[in-house]
């Protein structure tokens, strides 16, 4: 009856919708132009049909063409053509002779040719889902008249583990010396840090900022701690196969444990501590900490101060659940001078004598700085105060003492025999090429020599020396090449970097720290990166240990 009225299939044609499915195809079969408007196609001055076209377009023909066009485009995926052809065969034996006598069914070559070029469709998309390794989805028939989807995530493939490169270490100038301390590095071991894949880096400072608590919660942040600790037990081990056995804790081992909002204790975490302290213990190794530049124990203000207790508060109680002794010690500069260097010491006295807890005291020792306080000026505080001083070759080569070395470091040494604790120094190298004073400050990837002072018997022989440098354990390796103080396994070692730069990072370089940024590891040469939150005021930070 349709193909009656209409002659041919090109005039069939023109009772479609210009936009459907079988327009289109139906058209480039034909060789039609697609520039034919609807308005068109539709309009009743065509001669050869006349007004029989609008009257024989029936809601029955309208409705049976709509049907045929939803099933096309609901076929997915591998099983379309046999879920179409079922169809086709259910809606054929449904509809009247009379159309498919009259040419209707004629159109069965349209719909295999949609099919295809679905079915190929959806074969490149899935085939570009698994290359990218993500779920697929898959459109099972249950009862022919729903569909149900499944997911079926892909495995990814493991990642077949790189063979250890081949490294040439390059021979050492040897040299005599009678130092017999300990050296250690501070909170990063390059080797563990960086082993492949990234799933297997062993690190103690896992942090994070702000956000990311008030995303993930308190207990999300607590287990970054409790792992910092169990990679602390594979450094320690690692350090004892190396004959490494002084070492400083990272002070991202708990993150914000100190912060006045987000704050927590370490008590959660105490059985694994105290494994941790007694691995260190069995090995004799020692552990000390060293709280950030942001700690101002002589700051002009209130909120400051009180910050600042909390830090060394925080320090404390994680080595005092490890068990560890008086030779655990909590380092801090004398900070800022607030344009006032004698009021800001007497306020250094007053916040020690008369605001930290005798437990924060027993640990607390002074620092010498590059920048503002020398070992002159802090020595007169440790011995009123009876405040053990740690002496920084480095930071006195920049900001020198009227004093000499040797005589301020015997002074220091007579502190730390009347409280007990093994005397500790630093030492560290500016980096090549430095000149100005802020790029004099970046400490160098190793250290050449030891110093001369820690060649006299009576003045630094037996002390533990913390070499603060960016190579960490292959500065300590390397000095004990030189010097012959350990034995040293080849494994163990890396070559140095043969293009060391002047180039100073963190707060030294003025780059400014995107805020909100999350961070993985806060370990850096001498960088303390202060962040302001601006919805408490108080000052927060992503904290980088020396060395």
């Amino acid at each position: 009856m349709l193909f009656s009225f209409c002659q041919s299939r090109r005039q069939f044609l023109l009772l479609l919708p210009s936009k459907s499915l079988y327009f289109q195809h139906f058209s480039r079969s034909l060789f039609i132009p697609k520039t034919i408007s609807k308005s068109h196609m539709e309009s009743p001055q065509d001669t050869t049909i006349g007004l029989s076209i609008s009257q024989r377009r029936s809601a029955r023909i309208r409705t049976m063409v709509n049907n045929k066009t939803s099933i096309v485009t609901s076929t997915l995926n591998d099983e379309v053509e046999d879920i179409t052809t079922t169809k086709r065969k259910r809606i054929s034996k449904e509809m009247p002779a009379e159309f498919e006598d009259d040419g209707l069914s004629e159109l069965s070559w349209l719909d295999d040719g949609i099919v295809q070029q679905k079915t190929k469709k959806k074969k490149r998309k899935a085939g570009s889902q698994n290359s990218k390794n993500v779920a697929e989805t898959v459109n099972v028939d249950i009862d022919e008249e729903a569909y149900e989807e499944v997911k079926i995530k892909k495995a990814r493939k493991p990642r077949q583990p790189k063979s250890e490169p081949v490294y040439v270490i390059p021979d050492v100038e040897r040299r005599e010396t009678k130092f017999r301390g300990r050296l250690g590095y501070a909170c990063l071991n390059t080797i563990l840090r960086n082993k492949r894949p990234a799933s297997e880096a062993v690190f103690c400072s896992r942090t994070c900022r702000i956000d990311s608590i008030k995303k993930n919660g308190l207990d999300w942040v607590k287990e970054l701690g409790r792992k910092n600790v169990q990679d602390l037990m594979t450094m320690i081990q690692w350090n004892e196969d190396n004959n490494i056995r002084f070492l400083r804790l990272s002070s991202e081992m708990f993150p914000f444990a100190s912060h006045s909002i987000y704050g927590y204790s370490l008590e959660y975490c105490a059985p694994l501590l105290a494994e941790a302290g007694a691995l260190a213990k069995k090995y004799g190794h020692r552990l000390t900490t060293h709280p950030g530049q942001f700690t101002q124990l002589g700051s002009p203000k209130p909120g400051v101060i009180e910050s600042s207790v909390r830090e060394l508060q925080y320090h404390c109680q994680m080595l005092e659940l490890m068990g560890v002794g008086p030779d655990g010690v909590t380092i801090v500069h004398g900070g800022g001078v607030y344009d006032d260097k004698p009021g800001t010491i007497e306020r250094i006295k007053t916040t020690i004598r008369d605001v930290l807890p005798q437990h924060i005291k027993a640990r607390l020792v002074l620092e010498n700085d590059e920048l503002c306080y020398n070992s002159e000026d802090l020595l007169p505080i440790c011995e009123e105060l009876d405040i053990p001083l740690v002496f920084d070759y480095h930071h006195d080569t920049l900001n020198p003492s009227s004093i000499p070395p040797a005589v301020i470091i015997k002074r220091a040494n007579a502190i730390f025999a009347r409280r007990g604790i093994r005397p500790k120094q630093h030492l560290s190298d500016p980096r090549p090429g430095a000149v100005t004073l802020m790029e004099r400050r970046a400490h160098a990837d190793r250290c050449e020599r030891l110093p001369n002072e820690l060649e006299l018997e009576d003045v630094a022989i037996d002390v533990d020396l913390m070499i603060e440098a960016k190579d960490k354990e292959q500065a300590v390796l390397q000095l004990y090449r030189i010097y012959g103080l350990e034995e040293v396994k080849y494994e163990s070692l890396r070559p140095p970097n043969e293009n060391q730069t002047k180039e100073t990072k963190g707060r030294k370089s003025g780059k400014k720290t995107k805020k909100g940024d999350l961070t993985v590891d806060g370990e850096g040469e001498d960088e303390h990166l202060l962040n302001i939150d601006s919805h408490n005021g108080v000052v927060e930070a992503e904290k980088e240990d020396e060395g």
